[in-house]
């Protein structure tokens, strides 16, 4: 298989207790990226995060979120300084209605003119690699042709594209059209990210674009956290191992988070997801959110 795997960035779920436990449990991701880090003076959490120290042996690519060229800079002269990330990945995909509001992430995308000086002035001055994710367009696709353009003026490392308009949230079908199009006219190596769920999803998609770089996965991951593994061709992953990893990533909360509520917050979310491989998952799902208690979860892991 050449074609490289990537698990998505997904705030507050993939930080580096997950990848930790990800990778003890079910091997190497090709890249992890980080959540996005929106703030000019990095902030406690953010250095948490991309500090190599909290990410052995992890191929790690921090996600910056502005629309302000001079911070972006700012973000990723500090990474490159204090920590030595060569390359970093530029949000222009999140499609949070509090994110666009800000005209960042898929908001961004609102005004092109904007944004190609944006990137004019961002790989005139970066120290690093830059690669970009981005979505299609914010309401409609007209601009999706003239995006690509843009992006073919600037020596990006790696195009990460979710064929969505920001408008669709994660709902509705891929515009594999969309897709398409960027396959045929972009000049940079493509990463296709969108509703891989399954293996089957990922040949279809390597079947029709075979020449693309990497297929990006986030939710299909959270809900089947052995799918790369069952894409490499192995089994699919045991209840067993899926409660070692969920074990590990508790653990990891309860070394750095205090009070019961948030560590049961950050669990439940990542059931939510998960609890779809297990009998009655409705019935246990419920009665995970009920917990109140980290002895009363403590209970339910025992029992499963």
């Amino acid at each position: 298989m050449s074609n490289k795997l990537y698990l998505a960035p997904m705030e507050g779920i993939t930080g580096y207790i997950f990848r930790n436990a990800y990778v003890k449990n079910f091997g190497p991701v090709d890249r992890f990226f980080t959540p996005f880090i929106a703030n000019k003076d990095l902030s406690n959490k953010e250095i948490r995060e991309c500090n190599p120290d909290n990410n052995p042996g992890i191929c790690l690519i921090p996600q910056i979120l502005t629309n302000k060229a001079e911070d972006f800079i700012s973000i990723s002269n500090s990474l490159y300084s204090r920590f030595g990330y060569e390359e970093v990945n530029f949000n222009l995909g999140c499609p949070s209605g509090t994110v666009v509001a800000k005209n960042r992430g898929a908001g961004f995308l609102k005004d092109l003119d904007i944004l190609d000086r944006f990137l004019d002035y961002i790989f005139a001055n970066a120290k690093v690699r830059i690669s970009i994710k981005t979505r299609t367009g914010v309401t409609d696709d007209e601009s999706w042709s003239r995006i690509i353009q843009i992006y073919n003026k600037y020596p990006l490392t790696e195009l990460i594209i979710h064929p969505r308009r920001q408008i669709d949230g994660y709902k509705g079908s891929v515009n594999m059209e969309n897709f398409t199009t960027a396959h045929n006219d972009s000049r940079h190596l493509l990463c296709y990210n969108g509703d891989v769920n399954t293996v089957d999803d990922y040949n279809r998609i390597i079947n029709r674009y075979p020449n693309i770089n990497a297929v990006m996965c986030g939710r299909g991951v959270l809900s089947n956290p052995g799918l790369f593994n069952e894409i490499k061709g192995e089994d699919r992953v045991t209840n067993e191992k899926l409660l070692a990893f969920l074990n590990d990533i508790y653990l990891g909360y309860r070394e750095v988070i205090s009070g019961d509520t948030n560590v049961l917050y950050k669990m439940k979310e990542l059931w939510g997801f998960m609890c779809v491989n297990f009998e009655n998952p409705h019935k246990l799902y419920k009665s995970i959110k009920k917990c109140q208690s980290l002895k009363a979860y403590d209970s339910i892991m025992k029992a499963l």
